[in-house]
């Protein structure tokens, strides 16, 4: 099978990257909503990285704003939020990513 090709049957991984800092008020905002999501999605990797302690992976990800939210899958990055986001449009970007 050639790289980057999926069996029909195969599941895409889909992971939620969550960029916060603890002294981040928005992000405490988001908080709750991403466990709900967490709870409800168990198929999506839910991924916190602290941007204070992990400053070279938010680099990597261009992060200027927080909370950032980024939905990606094997195939890469497939929708970003900065801001705090509802879970219907995170869930409509699971949707999208294969989950």
């Amino acid at each position: 099978m050639r790289a980057g090709l999926q069996c029909p049957n195969e599941r895409m991984t889909v992971t939620l990257k969550d960029f916060y800092a603890d002294w981040c008020g928005p992000c405490k905002t988001q908080d709750p909503i991403l466990e709900d999501l967490e709870e409800e999605y168990g198929d999506v990797e839910f991924e916190k990285i602290n941007v204070d302690e992990q400053q070279d992976v938010a680099n990597e990800y261009q992060v200027r704003s927080l909370p950032t939210l980024i939905v990606e899958n094997d195939d890469g990055i497939v929708e970003r939020f900065v801001g705090v986001t509802q879970a219907g449009d995170i869930e409509d970007a699971f949707e999208k990513a294969g989950a």
